[in-house]
This record gives structure tokens, C-alpha cells and sequence, in this order.
């Protein structure tokens, strides 16, 4: 045995080395399940409901107030610390997800009188290299949200020193880490949780023993935080974070997550197998572990998304459509070639049962289905409408289709858009921001150049311009990431982006007079404040709907984008609506319909508008978001997919397409979906 140690250490032999590297990752793998195996043994799960999940987990109905949850526990914490005379040890995250708890924290030290005065923190990273007085540090941030607003002793407060020589880092994290353990360990650990799976950053790969260390941040944690740091090239490639075995000391361990951006990570990590490609899921190996969600980050765990796996179900019209689309969709047959026996083996004996033959459901989701599917979106004309998703009168309808940034009304439902315009509806776009941070810096410097050149071939004086020009170029030599645009160069993205909006709405068939830019201002209060207040935008909404009157709005449904803008977009609209139903008579009569764009599709299963495109559809679609030249190729804020906005919603609607047909429907070159949403 020594000397097959030796032998593995001694990287002289590479032959050998690399055969007992191997080895060693094969065996650790094998441990870990047997180890995980002996744990869901002695951590016996008696519900049936959340047989899945193989560690704890509490969903609370929104973040607001799953951080007062845990805002509360950790204020118990340091008072029960206090009583006994000892210090409370914390282990702190940042990110988006804990901001709610530290503001819940300052309010009890402000209005409540809880003391930080025995509490020491260590929080779990920090980027490398990074100034501690960066705007995106996370000394910054800490102090911004915490640290700056209660009693704590500044000796007290421990963060990763972004600012180290490399050759000191070393040092530097075994002293960490020693100075957690003469502390007697973490009483708590507070962690989030990355798309990649990683706490703190500890990436895929990261092993379930590892301490504090210099990491490589995965490509993918660098492109979600390239908006705070103007674009992914700004994002230091490294970090300091706490390791997986760090993390696992702590005598009580907390993840939370909200919002359904992180619904699908989160079941990986609760429901999946133990994998150092999903580092989360190494806190099923503890037994001082909780997971704390909102209701959306918990979407996808098995007891909320197919509930009939885990229990019986009330099986309504809803639930009995998404569980067959599911079966035909995880057996790869029609639905109409469902049989007794597929219902049976895959969970779902109790809907055969109560509410069979399964034959008559299947018959009965069919036309759920089929009649989701309609060539008139705003409805046929003099048809029997009992059976189709849009009314047919009034035959000519006035709609509207509001677009959250210029080219989303064209990437995401270009092809109705069209078809709406060409069946003689009177067509209304709105576009709701200027989206004037999403054009490249050297791109507005080649418009103020045309502007130049152009006033000057026409003989007039461009001194004006030229100055602007010249402050414009220093000032982005100069430019440091995210910092704000001046207002000259603000304006002159702005007016790129409406050009190109016009191009495009121009080409679906609409009127000039018809095309509306609203310019909302919460979208570049945003940029300046802190809390923007949405009165004045949701004022000016009414008053364009008051003005045209709708049957139709088209809105935005993609609340997940990774702007955050798509979401805000649509709650003012929502509550202009809400507002004027309860005074106009005409809003009784107007139908919401919600649209997704380059990220996200609805599944099959919410659906309640699918438009078929035709082949040549497809092509003027992809022609009117070509108009827009400033986000063709590689846009400022892709997301974390390399296609084309264009390609994207191609691939995307064929797919919705090829699904339909797999379920037994026509098949079509595409299909843009839409969902229905009540106005209350």
C-alpha cells in the first residue's frame, strides 16, 4: 500500500500517475455513492411527496418572504450567542439572492435593537484580482448591503483579499481557514447557488474535500456577471472561495434561491446524484443542510412539477393536459397511440382509473390541443369561434403589441406580428425602452461620424458635431466597465435602435403613425437610482391604451430573461390595465395575450395560441429582424447562448413546431406560441 502511494505521487512515472489519478477519481466516485447510499438509509424520507428530494426542503410562496425566514433565524442565532455570552461565527454570501436578508437584518438593528457587536463574519469569496473599493467587489458590496448599516466591529468582518500577490495566496487561505477552526467553526453558513451548480465558487470539478483556494471561474459564472462588470471580457477569470469541505464544518448550512431562473439547477442539486459536476449536490452528504425557495426555484422539483410521480392527484383539465403531453413526450408516441399500459407504468394509473378509458383522454387532450392551433390570431372572420383561441368578432381588430426592448416584438412573434398586419387588423407596436445600452461603443462612434460627414457634404457647419464627436472618443478611451454613457452618446445608441425599430415595424406592413416609442422612465432612472418609483411609467401606458383602445395586447411573457427589463415591462402594463378596467368599458372586451422570446419557450402544455408559420413566413420574419443590424452577429447582452437572436427564434419556434407533430399534429415550419393571461 505505501508504496502504491508513493508511486501515485511520484508524477516522474507519468504513466503510472495518470493510471492511479484515474483510479483515484473512479474510487472517490465510488465512496461518495456508497456513502450517499448509507445517508438516504439513515435519513429515512416517510413522505411520499418528497421521496425525490434527498435533502430538506422548505418553499415559501415569493422571496420577500423566505428572506424574512431567514433573516429571523439568523437573528435568533446571534441572540441565543448573546444570552450564552459567545460569539455567533457566520459565513456570508453575495450575490442578488441574500440583498432581501441583509436589508431585513439592518431594519432589526435599526428599529428592533439587534446588536452585531459578538458576531464575526467570514464571507465565502472574493474575484482575483479585485480592489476592495471596486464597484464590483465584494468588500463594496458587503458594506453597501450590511456591514455599513449595523454595530459590527470591523476586526470582526473577514473577506478573501482580492489584492494578494499570487505567491501569497497560498498563505493567505490556509490562515482562513485556520482562523474559522480556532474559532470553533461556523455556526451558520449562508450560501446561494450558481447556474453551473457551484456554492460559493466552487466550480464543476471542485472536489467535495477542498478548502479556501485560488479558483477559475467557469465561462458560464462569467457571463452571468459580465452586466455588472460592462461585458464578460471585464470579469476576472479567477477567485478565492471557500471550499466544498470549508462549507461542510459550518454546524448549519442554509442555500436559498428564488425565481425560476434557478429552478432547474436547484433540482439537479436536490433530486440528483451526487456529481462534482453539479457541486450543490455534495450538501446531500450533510445532515445540517436546509434549502430555502420561493415558490418558482422549486417549480421543477418532481412534487410540484409532476405531481402524480409522487401522489394522487385532483385531476382538473390543466393537470390531466400536462401529464399526457408529458407521457407522449417522455414515450416519443402520439398522443392519440397512448395505450392503458403506458398510463400504468409511468405513474399515471390513478387518471386511468378515475376518469378512463384512457382512449377517451387521449381523444379529449387531442382537441385541447388542436384547437390551440389557428392561422388567424386575430381571429376568422364570420367562423364559429367556440373552438378556437381568438374571438372572430369584431372581424378587424385594433391590437398592440408591446415590445420591452426595440427588437423584441419581431424576434419573438415577427411572424404574427406580420400576419396580423397582412389580415387588415389595425396594428399598433410600442416600444417600451430606448434599449440604448445594447449597441457597441464603437458602433455610435461611426454614426457620429456619418452625422459629420453628411452635414459637412451638404455644406453645413459642423463644429458642433465634431466637439461632440471628439469628447465622445476620449471619453470611451477612458471608459471603465459599466460606467453610464454620457448623455450625448446615450442618445445617439437611442436613436440607432429606433431607427433600426422603424425599419422593422415598417416591413411587418405597419404605418409610421402606428409606431410608438414610449421610452419609459424607470429605464434610465434605473441606471442612476437605487429604487425607481413606476407612477410615471405606468401613466403613460394608459394613456396610449386609452388612446387606441385595444381587443389585443401582446406583451412580453419571458419573465426569466436575464435583463430583468422584460418582467418590469410587463407589470406596468399589467397594472394599467388592471387600473383602467375599473373605469373603462372597453377594457372588458380586450384580451391579454403573453409572448417569449430568444430565451425561453412555453411548454406544449401552457399554450393557448399556436400560430403556424409557413416557410416563406419564416423568411420575412427572419428579414425584419434583420433591420435590426446593431444586434446582428454577437449583440452587447447575448446571454448565455452564442446563436443569433434570429437563429435562436427560428430554432426555437421548429421546435415548438416538431413537437406538435410528434404529438400527432399537423406538421408545420414553425409555430409562434403564446399563453392567454386574466386581467383582473
Amino acid at each position: 500500500m505505501h508504496s502504491i502511494v508513493l508511486l501515485f505521487f511520484d508524477k516522474s512515472n507519468a504513466k503510472n500517475y495518470k493510471y492511479l489519478n484515474k483510479l483515484y477519481k473512479v474510487l472517490l466516485f465510488l465512496l461518495l455513492t456508497l456513502i450517499s447510499s448509507i445517508h438516504k438509509m439513515a435519513r429515512l424520507n416517510l413522505l411520499e411527496e418528497t421521496r425525490f428530494e434527498k435533502l430538506p426542503v422548505t418553499v415559501y410562496p415569493d422571496p420577500h418572504s423566505a428572506s424574512l425566514a431567514v433573516a429571523h433565524r439568523i437573528a435568533t442565532l446571534i441572540k441565543t450567542k448573546q444570552q450564552r455570552g459567545e460569539p455567533a461565527i457566520l459565513g456570508l454570501a453575495t450575490g442578488a439572492t441574500p440583498i432581501a436578508v441583509y436589508a431585513e437584518l439592518v431594519r432589526l438593528h435599526r428599529e428592533e435593537g439587534l446588536s452585531f457587536s459578538n458576531v464575526i463574519t467570514f464571507n465565502l469569496d472574493e474575484y482575483y484580482p479585485m480592489l476592495p473599493d471596486s464597484a464590483q467587489s465584494y468588500v463594496t458590496f458587503m458594506n453597501k448591503h450590511l456591514f455599513s448599516h449595523i454595530d459590527i466591529d470591523p476586526n470582526n468582518v473577514h473577506i478573501p483579499n482580492g489584492t494578494l500577490k499570487l505567491e501569497n495566496i497560498t498563505d493567505f487561505c490556509l490562515a482562513y481557514e485556520q482562523k474559522i477552526t480556532e474559532l470553533g467553526g461556523l455556526d451558520l453558513q449562508i450560501l446561494g447557488i450558481g447556474r453551473t451548480g457551484h456554492i460559493g465558487f466552487n466550480e464543476p470539478g471542485s472536489a467535495p474535500n477542498s478548502g479556501t483556494r485560488l479558483v477559475t471561474l467557469d465561462d458560464l459564472t462569467r457571463r452571468d456577471a459580465s452586466r455588472d462588470f460592462g461585458s464578460k471580457e471585464n470579469v476576472p477569470t479567477k477567485a478565492i472561495t471557500m471550499g466544498i469541505g470549508t462549507i461542510f464544518k459550518a454546524r448549519e448550512i442554509i442555500l436559498m434561491a428564488w425565481n425560476r431562473k434557478k429552478a432547474e439547477i436547484v433540482k439537479k442539486a436536490v433530486e440528483g446524484e451526487l456529481s462534482s459536476d453539479v457541486p450543490a449536490t455534495f450538501l446531500q452528504l450533510s445532515d445540517h443542510v436546509e434549502f430555502i425557495l420561493d415558490a418558482d426555484a422549486a417549480s421543477e422539483l418532481t412534487r410540484f412539477d409532476k405531481p402524480w410521480l409522487v401522489k394522487d392527484c385532483t385531476w382538473d383539465d390543466k393537470t390531466i393536459k400536462k401529464a399526457v403531453i408529458w407521457l407522449a413526450k417522455t414515450l416519443k408516441k402520439p398522443i392519440l397511440k397512448l395505450t392503458e399500459e403506458d398510463y400504468n407504468n409511468n405513474g399515471m394509473a390513478q387518471l386511468a382509473t378515475e376518469k378512463g378509458p384512457v382512449y377517451n383522454i387521449n381523444i379529449h387532450i387531442f382537441n385541447l390541443l388542436q384547437h390551440t392551433i389557428t392561422g388567424w390570431p386575430g381571429g376568422k372572420p364570420d367562423a364559429d369561434d367556440s373552438q378556437r383561441p381568438e374571438r372572430a368578432n369584431p372581424t378587424k381588430k385594433r391590437s398592440i403589441i408591446f415590445s420591452p426592448h426595440p427588437d423584441d416584438d419581431v424576434i419573438s412573434m415577427g411572424g404574427t406580428f406580420i400576419r396580423l398586419a397582412d389580415q387588415g387588423h389595425e396594428v399598433h407596436v410600442a416600444y417600451q425602452t430606448s434599449g440604448n445600452t445594447a449597441v457597441w461603443d464603437d458602433e455610435s462612434l461611426r454614426y457620429l461620424e456619418f452625422a459629420s460627414d453628411f452635414s459637412k457634404s451638404l455644406g453645413l457647419d459642423t463644429a458642433l458635431l465634431d466637439k461632440i464627436y471628439s469628447e465622445a472618443r476620449s471619453f470611451l478611451k477612458e471608459k471603465k466597465p459599466n460606467q453610464i454613457d454620457t448623455k450625448e452618446l446615450l442618445a445617439v445608441k437611442g436613436l440607432i435602435r429606433k431607427g433600426e425599430a422603424i425599419a422593422g415595424a415598417r416591413f411587418a406592413g405597419l404605418p409610421d403613425e402606428h409606431i410608438h416609442f414610449q421610452n419609459l422612465p424607470f429605464y434610465d432612472k434605473g441606471k442612476y437610482e437605487k429604487h425607481v418609483d413606476h407612477e410615471a411609467d405606468i401613466e403613460q401606458t394608459m394613456s396610449l391604451l386609452q388612446q387606441i383602445k385595444p381587443h389585443q395586447v401582446f406583451a412580453a411573457g419571458d419573465f426569466a430573461d436575464p435583463h430583468g427589463t422584460h418582467k418590469v415591462c410587463f407589470d406596468i402594463i399589467y397594472e394599467a390595465l388592471k387600473r383602467l378596467n375599473k373605469t373603462e368599458d372597453w377594457v372588458k372586451d380586450c384580451w391579454l395575450w403573453l409572448y417569449r422570446g430568444a430565451w425561453h419557450e412555453f411548454e406544449i402544455h401552457e399554450i393557448e395560441m399556436a400560430v403556424p408559420l409557413s416557410p416563406q413566413e419564416v423568411l420575412r420574419k427572419r428579414l425584419a429582424i434583420f433591420k435590426h443590424q446593431s444586434q446582428k452577429d454577437i449583440p452587447v447582452f447575448p446571454g448565455d447562448d452564442a446563436r443569433e437572436f434570429w437563429v435562436r427564434a427560428e430554432q426555437r419556434t421548429s421546435e415548438t413546431a416538431r413537437i406538435y407533430d410528434q404529438l400527432g399534429m399537423a406538421e408545420y415550419e414553425a409555430i409562434e406560441a403564446f399563453i392567454r393571461w386574466p386581467i383582473i
